[in-house]
């Protein structure tokens, strides 16, 4: 049955008397347990589904109304509990979560109100078509091409992409609204979602309705499926999808005419035509393999990549999972990839500054290993710009704020990935490379029960106390730090040395060890300098020429504001009189 309403909810059919569309409360219910039987028909474009779901009410009362919700392309025809009718309607919800800008839900009264913490089984039944749509992404002005590119997902003749929620919703969901239009909303409607059902899994069973001589290839999560003897018609193929985890990744289920090319640490699924493009980047990952295992350990999975028949669109990742145009690639920045999934392959974690930070971080030190330092700061440069403005752009207090936003809690994509990617490298700077490699070949994710787990691992292979680092980084968000050079006295020495004794104030929230740098008529030299939140310091350094100016941080450290890092020293007020004896 199918009924859309504008703000009053069908009453007779739900028996929800005199309630509003806005009071449904849509995530009191996770889906915890996806066991779905799925037919594609590529040349149709169409999906339909039939299985089972287990929903936990996570919220604090009894339920007895349900919010289900899939792509407004596709349609609900069934919800079923034991061998019962469960009666529902239909209506659109408008929310960006789907590339068509909007959801078709289903509002179910259940047979029984279900308590908090307990468990309903549904069986469920939809179907409908998944055509290329980014009408969420035209709809705020963006530019049809790169709408398409990004928005690629599709049921095609000869690609099928779904990439779960935030791109389509093929699978039942259960969310609040989100836009695009809206800040973050997004991104936290999502992240808030990803947290809720992290602990749940999927087993699929796939039947692809197709003619052609070669079967697809069927990827689930990164893992091809396996193929088994149809069972009906002859124009099909069967696949089983082995139950797996979804932790922090939205489902993606992917069907192509793929070759495979099979390398000792990577898997690459390719377009026919492009073998030269799949075996170069097999190369780059094969090279990059011994630096990620060397920081990371041995990988516990293999890396996967597959092959987008796009070239224009944009790359996707998902775990170890990459989706990306293989032709035409710019292999510079394949070995970011390679770097990006091969991490992902040897580490993992429940705590999503440490699963995407510890990956982006692997980029940054290898672009240091290529090109040298600076290459590596400038790169993280690139996303300071990203978190740096979502740090100005927050509406709440920042005491309020602290622990919403700190890595352990946040949903902000740009803050546990970016960020995060910033504060493992200021850890490696505090405590070099040898101590933290040793804390990373110690985590465990299973025993990563609290939010200190990681920093005292961290805190175990140094003898410095750094826990108000954490505290100012990882357990709150104080907002960045701003370093100025508050003074810079110079005097020479009897042995034409000069003593430069320079004082640095942090005017922001958050402390850090920065370093400061004295360039001479020489050369320069670097200290590294401790400088709590709103507080000073005070360091000395000695070099063999005249001084010239003073920089406070090279860039490795997030800023509020840089306009503010250099001091000149003018040599009219070098003192150069002798010490007194």
């Amino acid at each position: 049955m199918k009924f859309f309403c504008g703000c009053l909810i069908s009453l007779s059919l739900l028996c929800i008397s005199q309630a509003r569309c806005s009071s449904l409360d849509r995530e009191a219910f996770s889906v915890t347990n996806y066991d779905l039987n799925v037919r594609i028909e590529p040349a149709q474009q169409r999906l339909a589904v039939r299985g089972k779901i287990t929903l936990r009410n996570d919220s604090q009362t009894p339920q007895k109304i349900a919010v289900l919700q899939i792509s407004s392309s596709l349609d609900w025809r069934s919800i079923r509990a034991g061998d019962k009718a469960v009666e529902f309607v239909s209506q659109l919800y408008t929310s960006d979560i789907d590339h068509t800008g909007s959801l078709s839900e289903a509002v179910a009264s259940l047979p029984q109100a279900v308590p908090p913490r307990a468990t309903i089984d549904l069986e469920v039944g939809y179907d409908g078509v998944v055509p290329l749509d980014a009408a969420r992404l035209i709809r705020i002005d963006t530019p049809e091409m790169t709408a398409n590119s990004t928005d690629w997902d599709q049921i095609g003749a000869n690609f099928t992409a779904l990439r779960g929620a935030g791109y389509v919703a093929w699978y039942p969901i259960a969310t609040g609204g989100a836009s695009l239009a809206d800040g973050d909303s997004l991104f936290e409607a999502l992240d808030s979602w990803k947290h809720r059902e992290a602990g749940s899994k999927m087993h699929l069973h796939v039947v692809v309705t197709d003619d052609r001589d070669r079967p697809l290839a069927v990827i689930f999560n990164g893992v091809r499926c396996e193929g088994r003897e149809a069972t009906g018609a002859q124009a099909q193929a069967e696949y089983d999808c082995a139950y797996q985890g979804l932790g922090f990744n939205a489902p993606t289920l992917v069907l192509a005419d793929y070759l495979a090319l099979e390398r000792p640490d990577i898997e690459v699924f390719y377009v026919r035509g492009h073998d030269a493009a799949a075996a170069e980047f097999g190369d780059v990952a094969e090279k990059v393999e011994p630096f990620i295992s060397d920081w990371f350990g041995v990988r516990r999975e293999k890396a996967r990549t597959a092959d987008l028949p796009f070239p224009d669109a944009a790359p996707f990742e998902s775990g170890s999972l990459l989706l990306t145009p293989l032709a035409n690639m710019d292999f510079n920045v394949a070995g970011l990839a390679a770097v990006h999934q091969l991490t992902h392959a040897a580490i993992s974690s429940p705590r999503l500054w440490i699963e995407e930070g510890l990956p982006h971080f692997a980029q940054a030190l290898y672009l240091e290993q290529q090109k040298g330092r600076q290459s590596a700061i400038d790169y993280m440069g690139v996303h300071r710009l990203a978190f740096s403005e979502s740090e100005k752009s927050t509406t709440l207090p920042r005491s309020d704020d602290q622990a919403s936003r700190s890595l352990i809690n946040t949903t902000n994509e740009e803050i546990y990935r970016s960020k995060a990617m910033c504060v493992w490298w200021m850890v490696r700077d505090m405590i070099g490379d040898s101590a933290l490699k040793k804390a990373l070949a110690a985590y465990k994710p299973e025993q990563d029960k609290e939010p200190s787990y990681m920093p005292k691992l961290i805190q175990a292979q140094t003898p410095r106390d750094l826990e108000w680092f954490f505290d100012d980084w990882v357990y709150r968000d104080r907002g960045l730090p701003d370093f100025k050079v508050e003074s810079a006295f110079s005097r020479k020495t009897m042995t034409d040395l000069y003593i430069v004794t320079i004082t640095v104030e942090n005017v922001g929230a958050a402390g850090a060890e920065v370093p400061v740098t004295v360039t001479y008529a020489g050369g320069t030299v670097t200290k590294r300098l401790e400088v709590r939140g709103k507080g000073k310091a005070v360091t000395r350094v000695e070099v063999t020429g005249a001084p010239q100016e003073v920089v406070v941080n090279d860039g490795s450290v997030p800023e509020s504001d840089v306009t503010n890092n250099v001091y000149k020293i003018e040599s009219s007020k070098i003192d150069t009189s002798p010490p007194a004896k």
